[in-house]
């Protein structure tokens, strides 16, 4: 009896390897997975910070390559998912703010026909989206599946998405737009705190609900480093702390959604992309075109890369990421720097009985993205890619309004605040964040990171910084007279971006 389930065993141990085997070797190539998280800092092992729990995308690090350069164009949520999802700036895609509620911003009808999850599904790939979504309209933006699951919870999301990447109905590959909303903040705040200001929870269970058999990830407030942006206080302690957690789980999301790959046989055959929408969420970082709201996480796994564990010095942004994505498929045009299979937005809608008389957007350009693909630098530590980046804000929440541009190399950025002369707008869940409430009820002189409460409410015409001797921007060279010569240079750098990109905000050098 005992030597038949033996035997037994190994039959079926055999059996299971070949169609595991087989599988393997029948799934699609080229498949892509983008994995993005909401309001995150570079705050990963794989970057030098000594606290965070990361060890599984450290482990993408060191078998991909890592981009110390990367940005958001933008650090306001939908405006950057819309860039990251058309590789067009936000002048260009018509998505300046928030889409949801009140906010009712969205992209031009036109833009489908740059739109990433349009494109792929053009090129013969299914597309599926899991999690915070955030942009509009859907009709521009589409994906075949929705996969339903909690965004507060990355590990059950990677489960919800298993049957997607493991569905070998067909041969085509597959584009998986993953995205959590951790470790964005949420609605409470941790009771138990014995500060008159509680921190914010984002999105953590409160400690009282956490036992010790919990998988969450505790950070001690006392060990945690603080960015040069922010004040190092107890408040701040206490809101950093909460943010290390939740990027914890996000972590552990990403591990599963790994181990899930793997066990479908496509691991080998999947490009994954780790990038966050743009900083954390406290004031200096998210809203602001600072670098604490503008850089970001950016790991690329490629499995057809022969050189892996680099970092790279190319700098790049996410406007980028589409092109990129689409050359990786194979469906990007070098001449046009658009798709192979171009679809004309006037046909499309009007196969589709929509938008014909509505204000549809850009004519002009939409037969190209605003981006290059990083994929040929992959593998490259020191690579030639971009010289400069462009960067922007307009609108967070519709209450907002306060536009920003930025040209950024790799020696100076220059920000140009065109709404100087308002003080400067705060996002509802940063304005009553405990990490600026207690450095703002101490009144306007008080220290604020680099700053004090009334230098960051109210804001110079220009802000010029040299980002290699002084990454953290705390002088602003702007108004002094030795480098009014660099100023006036950095100007006409930002002018002319803003012409080649036909940014509407260029008149206001004209008339203001």
């Amino acid at each position: 009896m005992q030597n038949f389930r033996l035997i037994k065993s190994l039959i079926f141990g055999f059996t299971a390897a070949l169609v595991f085997a087989n599988a393997n070797a029948s799934a699609a190539e080229k498949n892509i997975v983008l994995f993005i998280t909401d309001d995150q800092s570079p705050t990963l092992g794989c970057y030098g910070d000594s606290i965070a729990s990361s060890p599984h995308v450290d482990a993408l690090a060191k078998d991909g390559t890592m981009f110390r350069n990367a940005f958001a164009t933008t650090a306001s949520c939908s405006a950057s998912r819309s860039v990251v999802l058309s590789g067009l700036h936000n002048h260009a895609n018509g998505q300046y703010g928030h889409q949801h509620h009140f906010h009712k911003f969205n992209s031009y009808p036109n833009v489908v026909a740059l739109s990433l999850p349009r494109v792929l599904a053009n090129a013969g790939y299914r597309t599926g989206r899991v999690g915070k979504y955030h942009v509009a309209p859907e009709e521009v933006y589409f994906f075949e599946q929705t996969i339903q699951s909690n965004p507060r919870k990355p590990t059950e999301m990677a489960e919800a998405c298993a049957e997607f990447i493991g569905d070998q109905s067909d041969d085509k590959p597959f584009f998986l737009y993953f995205a959590t909303s951790d470790p964005h903040r949420s609605g409470g705040v941790e009771k138990s705190s014995t500060l008159e200001l509680k921190p914010n929870l984002f999105g953590n269970p409160p400690k009282r609900s956490v036992g010790a058999d919990s998988p969450e990830n505790v950070f001690d407030p006392q060990t945690v480093p603080i960015p040069a942006f922010l004040s190092d206080t107890p408040e701040t302690r206490e809101e950093l702390a909460m943010y290390y957690q939740s990027c914890a789980r996000v972590d552990r999301g990403l591990g599963r959604l790994v181990e899930i790959l793997k066990a479908a046989g496509v691991y080998d055959k999947t490009l994954i992309v780790v990038t966050a929408d743009h900083g954390m969420a406290f004031s200096g970082g998210k809203t602001t075109v600072y670098e604490g709201g503008l850089k970001v996480p950016f790991v690329v796994r490629d499995p057809y890369q022969q050189n892996r564990g680099v970092e790279s010095s190319a700098l790049i942004s996410h406007v980028d990421i589409t092109p990129s994505l689409i050359d990786f498929a194979g469906q990007l045009n070098s001449e046009t720097n658009g798709p192979k299979n171009w679809v004309n937005p006037d046909k499309f809608w009007r196969s589709q009985g929509r938008y014909v008389n509505e204000n549809r957007g850009p004519k002009k350009g939409m037969k190209s993205w605003h981006g290059k693909s990083w994929l040929g630098i992959l593998g490259d530590s020191d690579p030639q890619h971009q010289d400069s980046i462009f960067a922007s804000h307009t609108f967070h929440e519709i209450q907002m309004y306060y536009p920003m541009r930025v040209y950024r190399d790799t020696k100076y950025k220059l920000i140009w605040n065109i709404a100087h002369k308002l003080d400067y707008p705060f996002a509802s869940d940063l304005w009553i964040a405990s990490s600026w409430q207690a450095q703002y009820k101490k009144g306007l002189d008080a220290p604020y990171g680099n700053k004090t409460v009334v230098q960051y409410i109210q804001r110079p015409k220009f802000e010029l910084y040299d980002v290699q001797s002084d990454p953290d921007e705390a002088y602003n060279l702007a108004g002094k007279e030795e480098f009014a010569e660099i100023l006036k240079i950095y100007q006409n750098k930002l002018k002319d971006r803003q012409k080649e990109l036909d940014d509407p905000w260029v008149m206001k050098w004209e008339y203001e």
